[in-house]
């Protein structure tokens, strides 16, 4: 299964709390973080929960399709450092594993059921 041809960033699919000018590069850069079990982009699969941003913070809330998942550190490093790269210097990074609520098949893009068949 090769990825998806659209390599656009994903619609922002997540609850988002934060300046309106770092709403789009923060999803850009959370679309570029790809799960290499199913090559689609965390945004795509629904694994982003939530994104606030605060005067002293940048914090994302992402869950993983499984407990079981092996990629879960290498998911969590790869968003930091695609944040790192959008979010003002002047802002901690903060991206928590959250389980709750238990991540769904109904979280996923359109386009992530299309590829997936469903």
């Amino acid at each position: 299964m090769s990825a998806p041809a659209d390599t656009a960033p994903a619609a922002a699919s997540f609850p988002y709390e934060g300046p309106e000018q770092l709403r789009e590069p923060l999803t850009a850069a959370l679309s570029r973080v790809v799960d290499p079990e199913i090559s689609m982009n965390i945004v795509d699969v629904g694994l982003v929960y939530g994104v606030t941003v605060d005067a002293a913070m940048a914090h994302v809330r992402i869950t993983m399709t499984s407990a079981a998942c092996p990629v879960i550190e290498l998911l969590m490093d790869e968003a930091e450092a695609e944040l790192d790269k959008v979010v003002p210097p002047e802002l901690l990074i903060r991206v928590e594993l959250v389980w709750e609520p238990p991540w769904s098949p109904e979280r996923m893009s359109a386009g992530a059921k299309r590829f997936m068949g469903w």
